[in-house]
């Protein structure tokens, strides 16, 4: 009776013992430990506000409680910090990506510079599904749709480079709905495109409205600047008025390319993500992580009073998304390539 009792108490151990191990040693791992949230824009952009706000919060949510930090990593429309992830980053879980969507539908296409495969990337989420827009200044004369459609001369709009999602939806808009458009490539970021258009420069530029209503808040106060068109399925709540880009779509080809080239690279515009080869049981840890900062209080308290919309994705929604882009139909995509060059 003894030995039977005996052995009934070592296996209950065992098992408790498997079962709180891993816990245990994730936190063992994380603890004392420094996380890097690496983006691929400069400081002061949307990408930035979104991932300095998480950096605060997020720590609290991984066993250890390490440290999380930011750091910005430009180039390419954010491939180089993609690349980084992909290629250089070690898969221990201590450094999260956060790069532009659009880059995965570019790997699609065979943009030159990719060197990172998405489908091997392991998500943890997106903290909000956005809402593409484009905004000018009151001082480049267009203050609604009408006008720029009457433009005698382009509309200069500023951009990181080919292959990002602001230089991606001023070539849309030219080359899908034949709106006056010059897009002009080149800035490394949201923040230097708004500072271009407000010295006269451009005219503005086309980015996520969830970034936008923050880092140029004063300007859309004031009526310097004007939201006049989104490149959304429906409007967004706080746009009601402003006219959809869908709208300008003259054929079911142009509908489609709209939907491939904008509004789906759009539900996932601000991934994070961990590099290949992360330990399964850390993804999953990481994963959580993730999502319970989403839900937390304080950190939802932090958003708001940046005016930073909300609105997650759990990392498989965000695998799902990725795997779409691979099985568009090869046609389109051969027209998107050229439209997107």
């Amino acid at each position: 009776m003894f030995k039977a009792k005996t052995h009934l108490t070592f296996a209950i151990l065992f098992a408790v013992g498997a079962w709180v191990t891993p816990a245990t040693a994730q936190e063992s791992f994380f603890k004392g430990k420094t996380m890097r949230i690496v983006v691929g824009f400069s400081a002061g952009g949307g990408f930035d506000n979104y991932s300095r706000a998480i950096a605060r919060h997020m720590g609290k949510h991984i066993p250890g409680n390490p440290t999380v930090i930011v750091e910005n990593m430009t180039g390419a429309g954010s491939i180089a910090a993609a690349n980084y992830l992909y290629r250089i980053a070690k898969p221990d879980g201590l450094t999260i990506g956060n790069f532009h969507g659009f880059q995965i539908l570019n790997q699609v296409l065979g943009a030159p510079g990719i060197e990172f495969d998405a489908r091997k990337f392991e998500w943890l989420g997106v903290p909000v599904q956005d809402t593409g827009a484009c905004a000018v200044t009151r001082a480049s004369g267009i203050t609604n749709l009408e006008q720029w459609k009457a433009a005698k001369t382009p509309v200069k709009l500023g951009g990181v480079a080919p292959g990002d999602a602001s230089y991606g939806m001023a070539r849309v808009l030219k080359e899908v709905l034949g709106l006056p458009v010059q897009p002009i490539p080149g800035y490394k970021g949201t923040a230097e495109i708004r500072l271009a258009a407000e010295s006269g420069e451009l005219a503005g530029g086309c980015w996520q409205w969830e970034s936008m209503k923050v880092i140029w808040r004063k300007a859309l106060d004031a009526g310097d600047v004007r939201v006049v068109i989104q490149l959304v399925p429906k409007p967004h709540p706080e746009l009601l008025k402003v006219p959809l880009a869908v709208s300008l779509a003259k054929s079911e080809e142009s509908r489609l390319l709209l939907q491939a080239a904008v509004h789906d690279p759009n539900s996932i515009t601000r991934p994070y993500s961990l590099a290949p080869g992360t330990p399964k049981e850390r993804v999953k840890l990481l994963q959580k992580a993730f999502m319970d900062t989403m839900r937390d209080p304080e950190f939802l308290a932090d958003a708001k009073k940046s005016k930073m919309d909300i609105d997650p994705a759990p990392g498989e929604e965000v695998e799902k998304t990725v795997a779409r882009f691979f099985k568009l139909d090869p046609a389109l995509v051969a027209k998107l390539r050229e439209i997107l060059k």
